[in-house]
């Protein structure tokens, strides 16, 4: 707890402290009034008491103070706390006028006027000009927007001094029992009361127009991220000049206008701070969705019900009924044709991540399966409304297919199968749309793992033909070998020994000794022909393959394989019934292994497992060696098991530490299972 403190009172910076005490006084002066009102007499009340203006002093400076403690250099959060407080001192000022004016102090009354103005002055410049010229990263879009900043700061300029300096307007006529006096009023303004007050508000709504706007350009040319973060400035500051437009010109709508200024810091602190965990374009599209459900429901309820009650005039229950019953049967309909304008006008003509998953598979199986990473970026470019897609596959031949244009910097998603990352998805900078999906996490994170399916098949198949082209010319190679070698070696060998026999019948009767000689020649050429046969047969199936079978072969390899290394091999499950093919990629498997123990390891001991499971047979070949290095190049002997182990459709998973041994394990698939191969 102590060092808790420590590091809040390290934090508590003179700027901070600011802050902290603007968002402290700013609500307490909002609150002190609306009590000053509340006490007021009737005569003196005004109609309307809260304004905007009341909303931003509870609400601006605590969420800027909160931007401070977390980024103290934020201009954007102090402009937030020096326009509430200044819009609670306008408000406090505005009350307190007005309870001088009650108690018989018009003098005072009249210099409190100042404060209000000013207050107000302030309130507007900060928060109506220069926040959302400043979002959201606390610097203009470009010089070319300092005009619109100098037009907000002429306008409530030229309001203000309309507001303080002018006349008192004549007691007949004024709501309140007596006129308020004006120290500071300019007589020479009062012909121009009426001109001024049209170009300030004129000049006022032009700059807190132009100030949206410069949001939305600046939306239109940003990336990705910063387009997201734009969005919720944009509709809180959009929404609330609407609103206050409207409320001009009725008052019934001006809590709208209120509970939308209260709501303005909020979206610019999660533009700021969490605006990807707020999704600009989610609320967007429930709030449209919604109310466009709330006002067509509501015609048609009271357009039923109102055609009930002329139908069976005097039936109020039946219209109602009937006006629940329509309204009931239009909702959800109505609900899925409004989400879907919403999402092609958001995302254009794929807007739900489902059906864009949806699409990307139906493609994927009535492409040609040559061409399916062909398929993938061309759906995910149309979906994603991006002008790029591209899909690097990672393989020995790395395949790349591009649809469009990614760019220089594209966005990098990683394609990861099962653990594995099998390629790289390559996002290009967004259309023209508004809110373009792709780079909205919710379509990424349900479209990648389609991606990497596509990409790791494309994988497997590319595998495959390199495995078959390697079989083929194994095969080739091979027979290229048993013809090089019986045609040079055993043939030569034979016919030697022919020619040897021939010699030894004619010099039989003459010469005995002679062809006693010739005939042991031939008895040791044909030792050496049977040491050839031997070898070939060895070459194509390990003899103790068939004399020992596997288990037995694999513990006979096992002793005799590494001198001086103690091997120990278990077996486990019936071995007895495995396919030839299986038993020689096990054996030549285990032989290579132990090679490798033998020559690089430096172990002193090894461990062979052979374990016949359910599913298949688990090969485990590990020792106590010196480990892998860091990094490692796969040669000629671990190559060569992978490939055995991929003829037969195994994964051969090669594995240690500096330090920590080396572990080969091998996992072979069978069709039958131990109980089924006995039977």
């Amino acid at each position: 707890m102590s060092g808790r403190l420590a590091d809040d009172i390290g934090r508590a910076t003179p700027a901070r402290l600011v802050a902290v005490f603007m968002a402290a006084v700013s609500p307490v002066l909002g609150v002190a009034s609306w009590l000053v009102w509340a006490g007021l007499p009737a005569e003196w009340t005004p109609e309307q008491t809260v304004s905007p203006q009341s909303a931003v002093a509870l609400t601006f400076p605590a969420v800027g103070a909160f931007l401070i403690v977390h980024r103290p250099r934020l201009n954007m959060a102090w402009l937030m706390c020096v326009g509430g407080l200044a819009a609670a001192v306008s408000d406090l000022s505005d009350a307190l006028m007005f309870r001088a004016a009650a108690a018989g102090d018009l003098a005072l009354a009249g210099w409190m006027r100042l404060p209000s103005s000013l207050g107000w002055a302030v309130c507007g410049l900060t928060l109506t000009m220069l926040l959302p010229l400043y979002s959201p990263d606390g610097r203009l879009p470009s010089p070319r927007w300092r005009p619109a900043l100098l037009l907000g700061w002429a306008a409530i300029t030229l309001t203000f001094v309309r507001g303080t300096f002018r006349e008192p307007p004549p007691a007949a006529g004024y709501p309140f029992p007596e006129v308020i006096p004006n120290p500071l009023a300019v007589p020479a303004l009062t012909p121009h009361l009426d001109t001024l007050s049209v170009i300030g508000w004129t000049g006022i709504y032009v700059a807190m127009a132009l100030a949206a706007l410069s949001l939305a350009v600046r939306m239109r040319g940003a990336g990705p991220v910063l387009r997201r973060q734009i969005g919720w400035p944009l509709l809180a500051f959009t929404g609330y000049i609407v609103f206050l437009v409207v409320a001009a010109f009725t008052e019934k709508l001006l809590w709208a206008a209120i509970v939308w200024a209260a709501a303005i810091p909020f979206a610019v602190a999660f533009s700021v701070m969490r605006y990807r965990l707020y999704g600009i374009d989610t609320v967007i599209s429930r709030a449209f969705v919604a109310a466009g459900v709330v006002a067509v429901v509501s015609a048609v309820y009271f357009g039923a019900g109102a055609l009930s009650s002329l139908v069976v005039s005097g039936y109020g229950q039946v219209a109602g009924v009937a006006a629940a019953l329509f309204a009931g049967a239009f909702f959800q309909p109505l609900r899925r044709l409004l989400q879907r304008a919403v999402d092609r006008l958001l995302y254009g003509s794929v807007g739900d991540p489902a059906l864009l998953a949806e699409r990307l598979t139906q493609a994927v199986r009535r492409g040609d399966p040559a061409n399916a990473l062909t398929a993938v970026v061309g759906v995910l470019r149309d979906g994603l409304a991006v002008e790029g897609v591209a899909v690097e596959v990672a393989d020995g031949e790395p395949r790349y297919v591009e649809s469009g244009r990614v760019g220089e910097a594209p966005r990098e998603v990683p394609l990861i199968w099962h653990g594995e990352r099998v390629g790289r998805l390559l996002v290009g900078p967004p259309g023209p749309r508004r809110f373009p999906a792709a780079h909205n996490e919710r379509v990424l994170a349900t479209l990648t793992p389609y991606a990497a399916d596509v990409a790791h098949a494309v994988r497997m198949a590319a595998d495959l033909q390199r495995s078959r082209e390697r079989i083929l010319t194994t095969r080739e190679e091979e027979r290229r070998r048993l013809r090089r070698d019986l045609h040079d070696g055993l043939g030569q060998t034979l016919s030697a020994m022919a020619m040897t026999l021939n010699m030894a019948r004619l010099s039989l009767a003459d010469s005995p000794e002679t062809a006693d000689e010739l005939l042991r020649e031939l008895h040791t050429g044909m030792a050496a022909v049977t040491g050839d046969i031997r070898e070939l047969v060895y070459g194509l199936r390990p003899p103790a393959l068939d004399d020992l079978g596997l288990a037995r072969a694999v513990r006979d390899l096992a002793e005799r394989s590494s001198p001086g290394i103690a091997v120990e091999a278990e077996v486990e499950g019936d071995l007895s019934r495995l396919p030839a093919a299986v038993e020689v990629a096990v054996y030549r498997i285990v032989q290579e292994a132990l090679t490798n123990v033998r020559k690089h390891a430096a172990a002193t001991t090894a461990r062979v497992v052979l374990q016949r499971e359910r599913s298949g047979l688990r090969v485990l070949v590990s020792d106590d060696g010196k480990g892998l290095p860091e990094s490692v190049r796969s040669g000629v002997g671990l190559g060569s098991m992978r490939e055995r182990a991929a003829e037969l459709g195994g994964i051969c998973v090669v594995s240690g530490e500096p330090g920590g041994g080396t572990r080969v394990e091998v996992m072979f698939p069978l069709l039958t299972a131990p109980s089924e191969a006995l039977t």
